[in-house]
């Protein structure tokens, strides 16, 4: 079966796909615009709310960010809030949570404490909370405790997002847009992406499609869609997969720890399980997986197929291991998945934000945490860390790993939503994006 030409078909229906997919429509004056999905079902992998922590980002307790980056990121957020702010059903979108960024010790208290000093000025809500404010918002970090603590973080703030419910939201919307033709087709998997005569030719599962413009935003497969097509070939991918553990609801709110900078993985947290009333995540653990799914075993050779092993991929991987904060977190997160040992390993990091915490309240939660894609760069030999992207100029554009995560899903799409419009010099109402996704006049 072959279909009409469609001006942009967007692959990938999580949270990236799905923004991309409403801005287009509400904000250009394109006609035919596409997303395709191989499952039946929108956002299914990283975005589906077991998949991820379900947190909106701002920058504000986010240790490891700069302040430059910490404001770019705040902005973005902000413009998820703008939104959702916009849909009756806000509460089934988001959801407001004291969170907080948590140092333990002297070391730790006072990077806080120097942090607040610099940060506070760009973020007005942001409070510096001692151990009696702390004890007034989560108690249970301060039972048991003996060493010196201080938080950073925010009350009465939207601070946790349904990325499912969000995706679902993006899309509904995307095709209330009059005189649109805007066509979700799930259960269709994409199987190639061909070039001619400027017009691209999608083979899917079932038939063909054309589009003047594609937009791959498949988490890791999208390098595997690159490289199929000549593009991203300085590139390798090594999946990081987090887990995460059930514990009763000692907390209230988002509770983070302090960044490992020389660790390009997340520092324990616990949050409130959105979609999951009474339930208590706190994680993750993280291993390297061979797939590029974390539940879908027949992605494992789509992983060999991207990781391209050869000189380069080795060496990034020996630096890696070569720093010995990252090689003793890799052995200890290797350790977590061996049984019996995994739990009494696992407690002795829960207590550094819950010190009463018992063994027996750690349950394993099975089938929750998703699958990182972070990008090899083996050109200049580094791990990337940040949001992955091959514009290629030529129509077409490819999404990995958006950083971080869902939080930035419309300002990304803006970004690619540029490159559209200057490629297909179609028109954008840059005035209704401002005023409603920024709040600007």
């Amino acid at each position: 079966m072959t279909t009409g030409l469609y001006d942009v078909l967007i692959i990938g229906g999580g949270i990236s796909g799905s923004s991309l997919l409403y801005e287009l429509a509400r904000y250009t004056d394109l006609k035919n615009i596409a997303l395709v999905e191989k499952y039946g079902d929108l956002s299914q992998v990283n975005s589906a709310a077991s998949n991820n922590s379900q947190t909106l980002h701002c920058g504000d307790i986010e240790t490891n960010y700069s302040l430059e980056k910490a404001i770019r990121v705040n902005q973005a957020a902000q413009m998820l809030i703008h939104y959702a702010k916009a849909q009756k059903n806000i509460k089934k979108l988001m959801a407001k949570y004291p969170k907080m960024v948590l140092g333990v010790g002297p070391q730790e208290c006072a990077l806080l404490r120097k942090r607040f000093e610099i940060f506070s000025p760009h973020f007005p809500d942001m409070r510096l909370w001692e151990a009696d404010d702390i004890a007034r918002i989560e108690p249970a970090l301060v039972k048991d405790r003996k060493e010196e603590i201080v938080a950073i973080g925010v009350e009465n703030q939207y601070t946790a997002v349904d990325y499912y419910a969000m995706a679902h939201s993006f899309v509904e919307n995307a095709r209330k847009e009059k005189e649109k033709n805007v066509d979700v087709r799930l259960n269709e998997e994409v199987i190639s992406i061909q070039k001619k005569d400027n017009i691209f030719r999608i083979e899917t599962s079932r038939g063909i499609l054309k589009a003047k413009f594609v937009v791959v935003s498949a988490g890791g497969h999208s390098l595997l869609f690159a490289q199929s097509m000549g593009y991203g070939h300085e590139f390798s991918c090594l999946p990081v997969g987090g887990s995460y553990y059930f514990i009763p609801e000692y907390l209230k709110g988002k509770v983070y720890t302090v960044q490992n900078d020389r660790l390009p993985f997340a520092a324990i947290h616990g949050d409130p399980d959105f979609t999951a009333k009474g339930m208590t995540r706190i994680g993750p653990t993280a291993l390297l997986l061979p797939m590029l799914e974390r539940y879908n075993p027949k992605t494992v050779f789509d992983f060999f197929k991207v990781l391209k092993l050869d000189l380069a991929v080795i060496r990034v991987m020996l630096s890696l291991y070569s720093v010995k904060d990252i090689r003793n977190y890799i052995l200890k997160n290797f350790l977590f998945e061996i049984p019996y040992i995994n739990r009494r390993l696992f407690l002795k990091d829960v207590k550094k934000i819950i010190p009463s915490v018992k063994l027996e309240d750690l349950t394993f939660a099975k089938g929750f945490g998703g699958l990182r894609p972070q990008l090899i760069d083996k050109k200049n030999r580094e791990l990337l860390l940040g949001e992955a992207k091959i514009d290629t100029g030529e129509g077409i554009t490819f999404n990995m790993t958006p950083s971080p995560g869902g939080t930035v899903c419309l300002d990304n799409a803006l970004k690619d939503l540029k490159i559209i419009v200057d490629y297909l010099g179609c028109s954008f109402d840059e005035k209704r994006f401002n005023g409603e996704l920024l709040e600007q006049e």
